[in-house]
Formats: C-alpha cells, structure tokens, sequence
C-alpha cells in the first residue's frame, strides 16, 4: 500500500466537522478504494474552544490557517473557511506556493479569484479541486470535466440555491409574503449570514460562473453575469404564474449565442409539468446540453453538512488515487476569453399588467406589443374592480429587446396603471 496522504482542514463549521466524520467513519473504505490511508493531521478554526459534537483530541491545533497551510506534513490543505478575501484566499495561496494540493468548498473565491489560483496551482503543479463549491452532493464538476469532457456544451441552466427555493415554494403553498417568509427562513438558519447572498442571486451568480468556465472552456467570468435576485417578487405574481400552468424558480442560465456568453441569474418561470418544477426546499437541479450525450439532468441536495462534505472528501479521494485533471478541466491559459453578451437567446414571455377600465385598453397594449414584433400565445384577465383589471401574457418567443423596448412604451398607452412585471419563461 502506498504511504497515507495527510490532510489539514481549515474551517471547522458545519462542512468541516462532516469532513472529519465522513473520514473517521470510512477509513477501510477509502484504503480500498485509493490503496492508500488518509491521515488527518491539523485542524484550524476560529474557536478551539467552541463544542463541535466531536473530539479533536487526535489532531494538531493551528490557531492560523496560513500557518496550517504551510506545515510540511501535510499534502492537501482544505479550505473550508469561506469568503472571497481574507485568511480564506491567502491560506489557499500560501497552500499552492508550499507545494500543497488544495480542495476547498468557497463558491466566491473561484469565481472571483480562480483564475489567478488555477494559474498559481499549474505553475507549482499541484491540483486544485473544488467538486463542493457548486451544488453541495451533486457532482457536476466531476461531469463537466470527465463524464462529458468530448462533448460540446451548448447550455447550462439551473436551480442553484436551495434557500431562494425555499423561500418561493413556502410563498405559494402558504400566500405568505416574501419579508413574512424570508423570516422564517432567517430564524431556520437557511441563510447566509449575509442573506444579499442568497436572496440577491449572488450565491447562484458565483457558481454559475464556474459551471460556465468549466462548460464552455471560457475565462471566468463572475462581473459578466447579469444578477436579479428573488426580493421583488410578490404572492401575487407567483399565483397568477400558478394560474397559467407555471412555477417561480430563481434560474441561473449560461449559453453561447452569436454575440457572445450571455449568464443570466433571474427569477423565471418553468411549466409545472418540468423536472425544474418538482424541486421542493433545499434541492438543486443542473441540466447541461451537450452536443452528443443530449440533455443531463443532476439533481440532489445543494447544501448541508453530509451532502457538502461528501463531495470534498470525493476530491481528497481523487488526489489519493493521482488524479491529474487541471482544475478547470485544462490549462488556465487555454482558456478562451469570449465576448460577454447581455443578448439572451429568444424565449416566451409573462407579462402582468394592471390595466385601467377604459374602452379599447387591451387593444392599445396589444397594438403596442405587436408593434415590437411580439405575437401573443394566451392571454387572461380577471374580474375588475371599479377601475382597474389585472390582464396576464404568455408571449411567443421573441428576445429581451423587443419586449423591453415594448415596456417602455406601455405606459404612453394612457391605460397601464402600474408598472409592468415581465418574467422570462424557461420551457
């Protein structure tokens, strides 16, 4: 048997402390699965005080992580910190630059820094795994840069926060307000402690700009993505997508189209008949359009302490078993630097409108969408009150422009009372 690969894990929260259990509990597996041991040596954390519901008796205490990350016995540090900045980001650097191997779980610091950190892990030829980053359990990594490697990404859509999940199913099942219900997730402990992560879209914005680099073999890319989070949406419009056969998901979506990468973290709408629908509480679902494996559907747990866990020990057993796949699937500067669209591909679109009661009203806004090229699919109204009437449109596809230029025009009509709210429909 090959001799143990020696670990130092700093950042003991939840995902640490699921790490360490998840190696104590399976030591024989692992040996017969990579032929060799893995020995924890170090831990470092905030607190060595604080009960974590385990004894860390058995390995060395490290008050710093950088210190940590230069130890000569250890041959992968892994950070589990977090943040983009910081202790997080120059443990990581010091670990490469001693010549360590790094596994981390920090979303932020790859899509922001993960370029220079790839670069710097080829320069000291050691490996930089990040399988936990992006979707907790779910091994999209390990698909984009093995199981789908030949193949010609076209697309890559998906769910990719659980707490925004949460918070738009619990409004419609409950026709709870959106602050009534992030509350409730606040006091549940489903948010960051910054909650702009999650709510904002920016936790989903910095994993999709890894699943983008890693699907479309382009430079990363975290500024280029255009972000809405879930904040402004009401009870309302998610019952009026109800009623027209559709569901509420924040969407991230990556795609190539002839102007450039258009990445996209918006709430959209899905039919309630699709796979995007079904996803309940803290699931997280990717779907990859290749060119010749068709259309991969992922889904599993994209947060929690095992799930999370799992997937950094999957990378340690990885570079156990002398895996040598470059962190973004190739050489950093093979990648290409693409144009960065803001020009999605067409799609159908909702339109909500607050009409006011006057004759020819619903003729002047269709006049107006179909001035902008938009051709109507369906279209509902409901019972008005003394002066207003809530009118809903699906759309045929057509692009962002058109209906944006068409927006802008409604109110000239004389007969919008409200803004207008447009969604994008993903079918």
């Amino acid at each position: 048997m090959l001799t143990p690969i020696r670990v130092g894990i700093a950042g003991l929260g939840t995902v640490g402390i699921g790490v360490i259990n998840i190696i104590s509990n399976n030591l024989k597996l692992i040996e017969q699965k990579t032929g060799r041991s893995i020995k924890i040596v170090a831990v470092s954390a905030r607190s060595k005080e604080k009960q974590r519901g385990l004894s860390l008796e058995r390995y060395d205490w490290v008050p710093n992580p950088i210190k940590l990350a230069q130890r000569d016995d250890i041959d992968i540090f892994v950070e589990l910190i977090g943040g983009d900045t910081g202790v997080a980001k120059k443990s990581v650097e010091t670990a490469i630059s001693a010549g360590k191997n790094v596994v981390t779980a920090n979303k932020a610091l790859l899509a922001i820094h993960g370029g220079k950190l790839a670069k710097l892990s080829e320069k000291h030829n050691v490996l930089l795994k990040f399988e936990a980053a992006v979707a907790g359990g779910i091994p999209v990594i390990k698909v984009l840069n093995e199981s789908v490697a030949i193949n010609k990404i076209t697309r890559v859509m998906g769910v990719m926060n659980g707490s925004c999940n949460y918070i738009l199913t619990r409004m419609e099942e409950s026709n709870l307000s959106y602050s009534e219900i992030f509350s409730e997730a606040e006091k549940l402990g489903y948010l960051e402690s910054d909650p702009k992560l999650d709510v904002g879209g920016i936790d989903s914005a910095h994993k999709l700009a890894i699943l983008s680099s890693l699907a479309f073999g382009t430079v990363i890319s975290f500024s280029g993505i255009k972000i809405q989070g879930i904040e402004e949406i009401t009870v309302k419009e998610i019952q009026y997508a109800a009623d027209m056969g559709f569901r509420v998901k924040l969407l991230g979506i990556a795609e190539i189209t002839s102007g450039g990468l258009v990445q996209t973290v918006a709430p959209c709408l899905v039919p309630k008949t699709s796979p995007l629908s079904q996803l309940e509480g803290g699931i997280n679902m990717i779907v990859l359009e290749c060119s010749e494996a068709g259309t991969i559907v992922l889904q599993g747990p994209g947060a929690g302490r095992e799930p999370t866990a799992s997937s950094v020990v999957s990378d340690i057993i990885d570079i156990a078993r002398n895996s040598e796949i470059k962190a973004f699937g190739r050489s950093y500067d093979d990648l290409e630097d693409t144009n960065i669209s803001n020009k999605p591909s067409e799609a159908p679109y909702f339109i909500s409108l607050l009409l006011d009661d006057k004759l020819g009203a619903l003729a002047r806004v269709t006049t107006t969408l179909g001035n902008k090229g938009i051709s109507i699919n369906r279209m509902r109204q409901y019972d008005h009150d003394s002066s207003r009437a809530p009118v809903l449109i699906i759309t045929h596809s057509t692009s962002l422009k058109a209906v944006t230029e068409a927006i802008t025009e409604l109110p000239k009509t004389g007969v919008v009372s409200s803004d207008p709210v447009i969604l994008r429909i993903e079918e």
